[in-house]
Parts: structure tokens; sequence; C-alpha cells
């Protein structure tokens, strides 16, 4: 694919499956304030926790009156415990190693800083020049503005990125942007998609040997 100089990826959902670490960590926050701990499935309610900023999962599901309070219970909830429940994208880490070599990445997440720990704990931080949170900018995603922040901050244009996303949000945040959007295993319709990390290498046209990408590691 010419022109394209960078790639802003997701990340629940793209750089991890982090579906169970979600619903465990706001199923605390709705059983400390008396409701029920969410159910894992097609439910509205956890479609909502996997994919909205923390704020916003507050304001549609406990009420605007409880979200100051929700945000400051949550702050308190130890990560560590729930980085076992996450599992990285089959692939991730040897993708990313090789298109760090060609292409500047980023990352638009609607989590909020602790990411960071995260990116750190899996080794991934490296790859990435330039990271937003929903912490970062005044509106997450569907908003433009965070992936606005992380093409000023690759230096670049939004003609010269893409944008790894899984959901609805990721696609209108996109097209508020001006960003082309590629879809991850098919979750949303969109003219570019991959099916599996390894994907992206023939999406840009690039060689096995341009990336250093090889198939035969089992984890590949």
């Amino acid at each position: 694919m010419i022109g394209v100089r960078g790639i802003i990826y997701d990340c629940d959902g793209v750089l991890f499956d982090s579906r169970r670490a979600n619903l465990a960590f706001y199923s605390r926050v709705f059983e400390h304030f008396g409701e029920p701990p969410l159910v894992d499935g097609d439910s509205p309610a956890a479609d909502i926790c996997h994919t909205y900023a923390s704020n916003d999962v507050f304001r549609m599901l406990l009420g605007e009156e409880r979200v100051a309070k929700a945000r400051a219970y949550a702050a308190t909830i130890e990560l560590q415990p729930l980085l076992r429940l996450m599992v990285p994208e089959k692939g991730v880490l040897q993708v990313l190693r090789r298109l760090s070599e060609s292409k500047q990445l980023a990352l638009a997440t609607n989590r909020d800083r602790r990411v960071h720990s995260i990116l750190r704990h899996f080794n991934l931080a490296p790859f990435f020049t330039k990271v937003v949170t929903s912490q970062d900018v005044r509106h997450p995603k569907p908003s433009p503005d965070m992936l606005l922040a992380a093409v000023e901050g690759l230096g670049l244009t939004p003609e010269e990125v893409l944008f790894l996303g899984d959901s609805k949000l990721d696609l209108q945040a996109a097209r508020n942007a001006g960003v082309r959007f590629v879809a991850y295993k098919g979750m949303v319709e969109s003219e570019l998609s991959i099916r599996e990390h390894k994907d992206m290498i023939s999406l840009l046209g690039l060689s096995p040997t341009d990336t250093g990408y090889h198939s035969s590691h089992p984890n590949d």
C-alpha cells in the first residue's frame, strides 16, 4: 500500500483479548455500588464496557450522579491481577517488531494512562512512538481527537496513516479524523480488513524480507 508511513493501533480486542479483564474490572466497580456483576456474552452492557472510555461507561450504566465516585473507586483497583486475564493476540509481538522497522506505530485507546503499565508488562511499549489515552484528550473515541493527537505525535498527516480497530467506535473515529480504517477480525464492515496481525504485512505490500517476518514460529 503506497503512502502509508504510520499505523495506529487500538488496544482492547486488537492488541489483546481483554474482554474477561474488562468485565472483571467493571464488575468490581458495579458491585461496589450494589449493582449485579456483568455477565459475559453479547449483552449491550458488556459491549459498552469493552469499547467505551470509563467515564462514558459509568455515565451510561451507573448514571451521571455516580460517575465521580465510580472513577474514584476504579482508581483504587489493582491492575496486576487483571493482567492474568489479558491474552496478547496471535503474532502481535512479532508483527509489531517487524513493522516498527519501517513504519511509525502509535496506540489510541479509550483506556486510561494505566495502559502504559500494560504495554510494559507485555513488552510492547518499545514499539510505540506515541500512546494516546482517554485522559490525554478532551473527547475519547468516537471523537477524532485521539487519532488526530496520535497522527500529530507521529509527525505525519491523516492520509499517511492507517488505524487498526475492531469496533464501531473505532470506525467512526477514523472517519471523523480522515484516517483510513482497517477492521480487525471482521468485527465491523470496512473496505480494508485483516483476520490476523500478520495480514498487515501483505496489506502494506511488504515482503517477508522487508519485515523480517517468518511464519515458522508456532505463535506467529
